[in-house]
């Protein structure tokens, strides 16, 4: 094995950018960012006169990132970029001698916890008196929105749910989400009407579709459009948009939004935040605890707007 001491830095980003390209097969995108990071940081080496890798140190790593900052690069962008280095400074360890574990020492910045995006109860409510085409992609479009606001499922879980994932007796709906994992998700009596009257009429359009084309392959997916094929995380990410946009103050009107509308709401209302836990699927509590933030902020300005003193000076 050569003595570390001789590897040049560029020559060490050439050796790392063959080894995410071969070896670890990272996808192109993220290839080309973690040695664009490496570069920038060799860049700045550059102009400090270090040219091999042994020569740099915590210090180096510390000092660039607080040029970084002084460029104007948000939190998020640096902790990114941190992560970019500890992937290449790794390789180095594991498979270049590297004996000096540079990273160690180094903090990335933290990253601004942004509070999630949601519907207003006002405006989430409107869903339930809105008009809908009188047709089945209309009856499609307003049983989607139901189901992301009161299951606070992912648009993706949404999309693959099958027939046989719903059990309206026992009320309650069978959901696939992250890693393969299941959970249960309670539904209302209403919901469940509501689906019962949805499945009679998906079954008359697939029959009447199949009829059309006898050689048409059928789904066990639940939500279908009117052609009698399943319908598309994209498709649920549009009839959000297509609802929500005009009725909406909130920043962003995506899917998503009803799922930490769900949270925020089922917070404020009293519920358990472990239960909350288990039925948005979240791993881990520290995921969810950001709704308790988000559920004070709104309590916060119910109360400003609606006591009579609150705006009092």
């Amino acid at each position: 094995m050569r003595i570390f001491a001789t590897v040049k830095v560029s020559e060490a980003i050439e050796h790392f950018a063959d080894y995410v390209t071969a070896e670890r097969r990272l996808a192109a995108g993220t290839i080309k960012y973690y040695v664009g990071v490496a570069e920038g940081f060799a860049q700045y080496l550059d102009g400090e006169g270090i040219e091999e890798m042994e020569e740099v140190t915590a210090r180096e790593v510390r000092e660039w990132q607080m040029k970084r900052s002084r460029e104007g690069k948000s939190p998020g962008t640096m902790v990114k970029e941190m992560a970019a280095l500890r992937a290449w400074f790794k390789y180095l360890r594991m498979h270049q001698g590297l004996q000096r574990d540079v990273m160690a020492k180094v903090n990335p910045p933290k990253r601004p916890r942004r509070l999630p995006v949601f519907f207003r109860e006002k405006e989430a409510e409107r869903i339930y008196s809105a008009e809908f085409p009188d047709t089945f992609d209309g009856q499609t479009e307003r049983l989607v929105l139901r189901m992301l606001y009161e299951t606070g499922m992912r648009r993706s879980e949404l999309a693959m749910l099958t027939v046989g994932s719903v059990d309206l007796h026992a009320l309650n709906i069978k959901v696939r989400g992250k890693r393969n994992k299941e959970r249960i998700i309670p539904i209302e009596n209403e919901l469940a009407n509501n689906i019962s009257r949805y499945l009679a009429l998906r079954e008359e359009t697939l029959e009447e579709q199949k009829a059309l084309r006898p050689d048409m392959e059928m789904t066990e997916r639940l939500l279908i459009n009117s052609k009698g094929r399943p319908i598309s995380d994209n498709a649920v990410y549009q009839i959000v948009e297509r609802y929500m946009r005009p009725i909406s103050t909130a920043d962003r009107t995506s899917p998503h939004v009803f799922r930490h509308t769900f949270a925020t709401h089922m917070l404020s209302e009293g519920a358990n935040i472990d239960a909350i836990k288990e039925l948005l699927g979240h791993s881990s509590l520290s995921s969810t605890e950001i709704y308790t933030h988000v559920s004070r902020e709104y309590l916060k300005e119910t109360y400003k707007h609606a006591h009579p003193r609150a705006n009092k000076k």
